[in-house]
């Protein structure tokens, strides 16, 4: 019996194009950064080496550690030393990065539906934020933190999607069997995989993300009308 219901948040709960999120997120960042010695022309590629480096943990160490230290390898130790300034970004510029991104009302209906009807619900969005760009995206998406009863972060995951190990860990922190879930994304590839453990899952399908241009028929798919239908 299904019990517990986690949804991924970008281009799931949230809708967005994610690339032009992350062309937006990163811009942003870089004008935030070039003053502090940080030049923008190698900034992209440095900042894509630390979530290459998370996306790969072999699960050591949490992921905000995993970042810092492909950070630090391109530009040293003073990084740690301006870690404010990257607070400073997602507490004031990243909230313009809300611009790009859209709300729509039936996810919050839904999902207000879904806890009615008893069912638990966990944010399982992919954790190479921390934790205050993540609580920000999901206002965005028109929720409180505390809607969730639990989210994951690059604070407190050592793993990432669509590692099967990131959806094992958010299991043990939630302590509950894969029968017991259903796993709502819109990416093929990072959210449909939790199936391999013995999830449900059910691909949203307004932002959908299909890379490998996998026959989406042998999934449940469709909106948040469908995904309650279903449920």
């Amino acid at each position: 019996m299904i019990k517990y219901i986690l949804f991924d948040l970008d281009g799931t709960l949230l809708p967005m194009d994610q690339d032009l999120f992350v062309k937006d997120y990163f811009t942003r960042l870089s004008k935030k950064l070039a003053p502090h010695g940080y030049d923008p022309e190698t900034l992209f590629g440095n900042l894509w080496k630390g979530v290459g480096a998370m996306v790969m943990n072999d699960g050591s160490c949490m992921n905000e550690d995993v970042f810092w230290k492909a950070f630090e390898k391109s530009y040293g130790e003073k990084v740690h030393a301006d870690k404010p300034i990257f607070e400073s970004f997602y507490a004031n510029e990243f909230q313009e990065t809300a611009s790009v991104c859209e709300k729509n009302p039936k996810a919050k209906a839904c999902v207000d539906a879904i806890k009615e009807k008893g069912y638990h619900v966990v944010l399982a969005t992919n954790p190479l934020f921390p934790s205050i760009a993540t609580e920000s995206r999901i206002r965005w998406a028109g929720f409180e933190p505390d809607a969730f009863e639990y989210f994951t972060t690059y604070e407190n995951a050592r793993f990432c999607k669509p590692n099967l190990k990131y959806y094992e860990e958010v299991l043990e922190h939630i302590g509950a069997r894969p029968e017991e879930c259903m796993m709502v994304g819109n990416d093929v590839d990072e959210d449909m995989v939790a199936e391999k453990l013995g999830m449900e899952v059910f691909l949203l399908t307004d932002c959908m993300i299909n890379k490998h241009n996998v026959d989406i028929e042998k999934y449940p798919h469709g909106d948040f009308d469908a995904l309650l239908a279903y449920l």
